[in-house]
């Protein structure tokens, strides 16, 4: 069988992960909790959500074409469709999430927007060999991939790449300022500090779990001024994690094997081909991860219509020119060593103790005040605008975070 080479792996990483053109496209996935209305800690049967998500699987039942799919511990994921403003992609989520609340909510069920499940460990149900797979994967290095794969939920919130120059709406600038901001909205969203009902010295304990998982996969690429060139560096060095087949067989990739060394020849190992190199980017977890365009993936769940707030942020910080130059700007005493990124250190400790640190602060204050004057502007519903303030007000002005009212409601209990 004629395989992959690595040169053509090299160029397909270069050509199909950052697409580029005029930054126009906005889209969200907003994961979520779902547990029992009177009782947070019951186990949901596989059954009892099968009956609860019935109504809106029917094509067509979700009236904005968002997608809905579900995750390994039961948590469901709605993701909506690209749209051409920010406006219009709130609108659509915003319209298919009251569809879904509905259902579960009749089944007595509610949707929980916290980015760790406090109480509940549940079991895998989801029994596809990639799952299998992947759990066997990072069972390899402790407990930390199982916790992520069944009881966490994040928001995604996806922009397009950028174009091909070298101002602010230019791919490298945008790569270069999510992985600015990164840290800002993990510590503005913080909002999973507690697990088997205990605090765990953690604001964001969905994100300590993933900083303790494979570092090659789930960890910031290292820092090129070219970030085709980092990404395709990290792709190609990254472990396999699976390799797909039918759905009766065994995924499991042989422990260790970088998709670099599977190009390179594998004794035993059919030579990996362009679909397997497809499938292996998906596997890749980092904070930013470009697949034509930007998942920017670091966010808590929110409550409520709090998923709102980072979707209006992040958008509006890389796509509005005064914001994003005011952003860049705010962000600076967040890098080090020269480097025009944030270090891992900076991510732990936005996760650990979120606006606590007098730089995370006032970095954040100033992007919410950025994005606040970019939404003043003309053709913005005041509505985006009222929900980021009301945000601010309650949480990064005072120094807070989403889990503070977590922690202060269990030490009330």
């Amino acid at each position: 069988m004629s395989g992959l080479t690595l040169e053509e792996a090299e160029a397909y990483v270069h050509g199909v992960c950052f697409k580029t053109g005029p930054p126009q496209r906005t889209g969200v996935e907003t994961e979520w909790l779902v547990q029992d209305r009177r009782d947070p800690r019951v186990p949901i049967s596989v059954d009892r959500l099968n009956a609860a998500l019935a109504p809106v699987e029917v094509t067509g039942a979700l009236p904005r074409g968002s997608r809905l799919t579900r995750e390994p511990g039961g948590q469901v994921e709605l993701s909506s469709p690209p749209a051409l403003s920010l406006t219009a992609c709130v609108e659509a989520m915003a319209a298919d999430l009251a569809v879904l609340r509905e259902a579960v909510e009749r089944a007595g069920l509610a949707l929980v927007g916290n980015g760790l499940d406090p109480y509940r460990e549940p079991p895998r149900v989801l029994d596809h060999p990639r799952y299998r797979a992947m759990e066997s994967f990072f069972d390899r290095e402790g407990p930390w991939g199982r916790v992520m794969m069944r009881r966490t939920a994040s928001i995604q919130i996806n922009l397009d790449s950028g174009d091909d120059s070298n101002g602010i709406s230019g791919y490298r600038n945008r790569w270069e300022l999510a992985h600015r901001i990164g840290p800002v909205l993990v510590a503005a969203f913080a909002n999973s500090p507690i697990k088997q009902g205990r605090p765990t010295g953690w604001l964001s304990s969905r994100q300590a779990v993933w900083s303790r998982m494979d570092a090659g996969r789930t960890h910031q690429p290292r820092y090129h001024q070219d970030p085709r060139v980092a990404w395709m560096r990290y792709a190609l060095d990254a472990k396999v994690m699976c390799i797909p087949g039918d759905d009766n067989s065994d995924w499991s990739a042989p422990p260790d094997l970088t998709f670099r060394d599977w190009l390179r020849g594998t004794p035993g190992l059919r030579p990996p081909t362009l679909a397997d190199l497809d499938y292996h980017l998906s596997t890749l977890f980092p904070p930013v991860r470009p697949r034509g365009w930007l998942e920017l993936r670091m966010t808590d769940a929110q409550h409520g219509d709090d998923w709102i707030v980072p979707t209006v942020l992040a958008a509006t910080l890389l796509n509005d020119p005064a914001a994003a130059d005011a952003a860049y700007a705010a962000t600076e005493p967040l890098c080090q060593d020269a480097r025009p990124v944030p270090s891992h250190d900076i991510w732990l400790r936005a996760a650990r103790t979120g606006l606590a640190g007098t730089d995370l602060a006032k970095a954040a204050r100033a992007c919410f005040a950025a994005a606040d004057s970019a939404l003043a502007r003309p053709g913005t519903p005041a509505t985006l605008r009222q929900a980021l303030a009301d945000f601010a007000e309650h949480y990064p002005e005072r120094g807070r975070c989403p889990a503070h009212d977590q922690l202060h409601a269990l030490s009330r209990v």
